[in-house]
């Protein structure tokens, strides 16, 4: 007898995982030796730059959900680390909407954490890859109303995708779909500002089978033509803030920015 039902997808544990290093970065303990033997590799910094990453997250999501956004599109999710994003905009704003897209097999597994939330709100998981913005938007549409302001979440995303991989345009479809007055949350570690630690993280991620496309400032800046930065603009991680008291400043490599659809 058949059946039509389909298979999960298979966990590769013989190959490290972007999702998975950067959980093992951020102290979680949902990923494998290959992955524990990247990250161990890295730079001490890397640990620092995930951290500021995820408080960055954090801040610009709270503040979007306090402008009144409460619809989230969430690409390139990662494995579940409370708070989570849904939590930060429900807390604010209880019947908002968050999409939550990743396309290793692990976040799939933790799924039903993601998918929690308060009464008034909803919650939706996809497993796909950016690369895939089609397969993305349909099942995001089922939930997410493309009629009214989205605030599309790309964080330490799109510097696994590489210029051959058409990053920008990539990120210049999706904006595309979005209605006049959404928004565009990205971070992208940089190659400009600590060139040798990024010489160096890139290597060792290439040694695991990752490629990583590091950019400058202007390849960042790029992502948003045609958008309105929020003011403090293109900024490194600790240096974005708006309604919450300013972040310690610390040295960072990772570029920040949230930008209004006109």
């Amino acid at each position: 007898m058949t059946t039509d039902t389909p298979r999960p997808p298979q966990i590769d544990t013989s190959k490290a995982h972007p999702a998975r290093v950067y959980d093992w970065l951020l102290g979680g303990k949902d990923n494998y030796p290959v992955d524990e033997a990247l990250g161990e590799k890295l730079p001490a910094e890397a640990r620092d730059a995930a951290r500021q990453n995820r408080q960055f997250m954090h801040r610009a999501a709270a503040w979007l959900a306090g402008q009144g956004i409460d619809q989230f599109l969430d690409i390139g999710t990662g494995i579940p680390t409370q708070p989570n994003l849904h939590q930060i905009v429900q807390k604010i704003a209880p019947a908002a909407k968050v999409v939550y897209t990743d396309n290793d097999p692990i976040v799939l597994r933790h799924a039903e954490a993601l998918l929690i939330s308060t009464v008034e709100g909803a919650t939706d998981y996809i497993q796909a890859d950016v690369r895939q913005p089609d397969a993305i938007l349909e099942r995001a549409r089922a939930v997410l109303d493309f009629d009214r302001p989205i605030a599309l979440s790309l964080i330490a995303l799109m510097h696994f995708i590489t210029d051959e991989q058409d990053a920008h345009g990539i990120v210049r479809n999706l904006v595309a779909t979005l209605p006049s007055g959404s928004y565009l949350v990205l971070s992208h570690a940089a190659s400009d500002l600590y060139p040798e630690l990024a010489a160096q993280v890139t290597a060792q991620y290439a040694k695991g089978g990752i490629a990583l496309a590091f950019r400058t400032r202007p390849e960042v800046s790029r992502f948003f033509d045609g958008l309105e930065l929020i003011d403090p603009g293109l900024t490194t991680a600790p240096e974005w803030f708006k309604s919450t008291p300013a972040p310690e400043l610390e040295g960072n490599g990772v570029y920040t920015a949230v930008a209004r659809i006109p």
